[in-house]
């Protein structure tokens, strides 16, 4: 027995389901909390609403548990009526709030409430889900105004946390992970370009962002990894 806890966000999504499982196959945690928007009681966590993301870090703490690791796994590309911006003229103004909400704004707000809740010594781990768009020095084909730009700033909100709580932790581990194309409905309608060998299921997904993170240390803190463990430039 480690004593060790993960927490996962987004548990019901195709990423995060499998990585809540590929972590329970391991032995480096007892146990792994899975938190989603279709969970119901204290495990019900909508990455839009910042009560019950506070309302499911206070049933961790009520429940006397510290997380060592925590993965974000929410994130948004398209809905039913709506995808990712080809042009200018596309751009709406309640489409851009909405993938800032929950591509940037509730990661962020995930580690307000639950970083404090972690060990203050030995090595910790926090990861949100990125996108390789998100970089800005890699657009070069431009379009997905809405998701680039909310990635992006979820990595500016990575790097401004590993710096803040590197402060409280100089063992933390604070970083955003790009899983590559993954085989899950949010890839689904954009699959069609995808080289051969680069289209992921899950279960293999989630493998592989576990090994980027096993292999991580303290000075990887606050940057961008692919899913085969190569660093993002911002």
């Amino acid at each position: 027995m480690t004593g060790k806890t993960a927490v996962v966000i987004g548990a019901s999504g195709g990423i995060g389901c499998a990585f809540a499982n590929a972590v329970e196959a391991e032995d480096e945690y007892d146990q792994v909390v899975r938190f989603s928007r279709t969970s119901e009681g204290p495990y019900h966590l909508d990455i839009q609403s910042e009560q019950t993301i506070g309302a499911a870090a206070s049933f961790l703490k009520d429940s006397g548990i510290s997380p060592s690791l925590i993965f974000v796994a929410t994130g948004l590309l398209h809905s039913d009526t709506r995808g990712p911006e080809k042009s200018l003229r596309e751009l709406d103004q309640d489409w851009l709030t909405e993938n800032y909400q929950v591509n940037a704004i509730g990661p962020a707000l995930v580690a307000k409430y639950f970083l404090p809740l972690m060990p203050k010594e030995n090595i910790t781990k926090f990861a949100a889900i990125s996108a390789r768009v998100g970089s800005i020095s890699d657009n070069r084909l431009g379009g997905w105004y809405g998701y680039r730009a909310a990635k992006a700033a979820l990595n500016m909100m990575i790097r401004n946390l590993a710096i803040e709580w590197s402060r409280k932790n100089k063992r933390s581990i604070i970083v955003a992970l790009h899983p590559g194309t993954v085989d899950t409905s949010l890839s689904k309608p954009f699959q069609t370009n995808v080289p051969p060998g680069k289209l992921f299921d899950p279960d293999r997904a989630a493998l592989q962002l576990l090994d980027v993170l096993d292999g991580l240390k303290p000075a990887d803190s606050g940057k961008v990894f692919a899913w085969d463990g190569e660093e993002i430039k911002p």
